[in-house]
C-alpha cells in the first residue's frame, strides 16, 4: 500500500518534468497510454519520464516500453548490476546526464563501492568489480564501429539480445531524454540539494518492483506483430527480445513515415551510413552544411533529425521550437525525434554483428 501511495504522488512529478511537448496525464490516460502508465509503475517501478514523454505518440510510446521492459527489467541471464553498468556507460558516453544520474544511482545500490561513480565519469579502469568493469567497457566500444567489429563479448554468448539490447535502448532514451527533458531528474527550477532525496525513493521503487520479478513477454500485444529487420538480428537469441525489437522497429517506421519528410529520412539514412558513432564536433556547421540541400521548409526537420540522430547534447530550444512549428503537433514532433533517434541506435547495434 505504502508503494503505491508513493508512486501515485510522484506522477506530477514525473510529468511536469517533460519540455517541448504536453505528455498524457496519468487521470486522461485512455487505451494503449493508460496500460503503458500502469506498467511503467508495475514493472518499472514508476512513471519513468523518459518513457512517458513518448504519450502524445501512442505507438512510439508502446514500442520505447517494450524495448526497455524486455531488456533491462525483465529477469533473465545478465544480472541487473550488469544491465546498470551498460546503461550508466552507455549514457555517460552520449553526454547524457539525466540517464546517468538514474541508472548510476540504481548500479550504487546493487554493487558495493565506488564503481557506479567511476562509471559515470568515464573513468571505467577505476572499477574495481571486474565482471561491471567488462561489461561496461564492452559497451563503451560497442558505440563505434570500429571497435565494436570483433568486440570480445565478456559474458556468456545467450546474454547478448539483453547486454546489446539494453544498449540499444539507451542509445535510442539518451537521444530522447536529451530532446525533452533537462539535466536531474527534477522539476525545472527545483534546487540541486532535492536530488538526493528524490533519488534515494525512486531507487527504493525501482529496487520494490525489481523484486516483483516481471514476467517476459506479457507486453507484447501492445503492438502488431512484425519480422525482424536484418539490423536486429543480434536479439534473434532471444525469441520475446526479438519480438519486441521487431514490433517495436516496424512502429518507429511508420511514425517515420508519417512525421518525417521523404528527404529527411533520405538524409539521415546517408549519414548514418557514413557515421563512425564519433561525435561529429563542438561546431555545428556540419549540420548546416548537411541540410543545405533540402528545401526550405524541410530544413528545420532535417536539422533535428540529424542532431538528435548524431549529436543529441547539442539540441537547443530554437532548434526545437522552428521544427515544432512545421509540425501539426506534439504526436509528429514525438515521432520525428523516435524515429531519428532509433534509426541511430539501430545503426549502433548492427555494427556488433558486422565483426562476428
Amino acid at each position: 500500500m505504502r508503494t503505491k501511495l508513493v508512486r501515485s504522488s510522484l506522477r506530477g512529478l514525473s510529468l511536469v518534468q517533460v519540455r517541448h511537448v504536453t505528455p498524457v496525464g496519468f487521470d486522461l490516460a485512455r487505451g494503449g497510454v493508460a496500460r503503458v502508465y500502469r506498467e511503467l509503475e508495475r514493472d518499472f517501478g514508476v512513471l519513468a519520464p523518459p518513457i512517458a514523454l513518448h504519450s502524445p505518440a501512442p505507438e512510439v510510446l508502446a514500442a520505447g516500453w517494450l524495448m526497455l521492459r524486455e531488456t533491462l527489467i525483465v529477469p533473465s541471464g545478465a544480472s541487473r548490476a550488469a544491465k546498470e553498468a551498460v546503461a550508466s556507460a552507455v549514457s555517460a558516453a552520449n553526454t547524457c546526464p539525466f540517464c546517468v544520474r538514474m541508472h548510476s544511482a540504481m548500479l550504487h545500490s546493487l554493487v558495493r563501492g565506488r564503481d557506479a561513480a567511476a562509471i559515470e565519469e568515464g573513468r571505467l579502469d577505476d572499477v574495481r568489480d571486474g565482471a561491471v568493469r567488462a561489461v561496461a567497457g564492452w559497451s563503451a566500444r560497442s558505440a563505434v564501429r570500429d571497435t565494436a567489429r570483433g568486440n570480445p563479448q565478456p559474458f556468456p554468448a545467450d546474454q547478448l539480445p539483453e547486454l546489446l539490447g539494453v544498449a540499444v535502448i539507451l542509445q535510442y532514451l539518451n537521444r530522447m531524454v536529451n530532446v525533452f527533458l533537462g539535466g536531474v531528474p527534477l522539476p525545472s527550477g527545483a534546487p540541486e540539494s532535492s536530488l538526493r532525496p528524490v533519488l534515494r525513493v525512486l531507487i527504493w521503487l525501482l529496487r520494490s518492483a525489481a523484486r516483483s520479478e516481471p514476467r517476459a513477454g506479457t507486453s507484447l500485444d501492445l503492438l502488431p506483430a512484425a519480422p525482424l529487420p536484418g539490423d536486429l538480428a543480434w536479439a534473434e537469441g532471444d525469441r520475446t527480445i526479438a519480438t519486441a525489437f521487431a514490433r517495436a522497429a516496424a512502429a518507429v517506421e511508420r511514425a517515420g513515415e508519417r512525421s518525417v519528410p521523404e528527404g529527411v529520412r533520405a538524409l539521415l539514412d546517408a549519414r548514418l551510413t557514413e557515421w563512425d558513432g564519433r561525435p561529429p564536433g563542438i561546431s555545428r556547421g556540419w549540420v548546416e552544411e548537411a541540410v543545405a540541400p533540402l528545401p526550405a521548409r524541410q530544413r528545420p526537420a532535417g536539422r533535428l533529425a540529424l542532431l538528435t540522430a548524431l549529436a543529441s547534447y547539442q539540441v537547443d530550444d530554437a532548434t526545437v521550437a522552428e521544427a515544432r512549428a512545421l509540425l501539426p503537433d506534439d504526436g509528429a514532433l514525438v515521432e520525428l525525434t523516435a524515429w531519428a533517434s532509433l534509426s541511430a541506435a539501430r545503426r549502433i547495434g548492427a555494427w556488433t554483428l558486422e565483426g562476428a
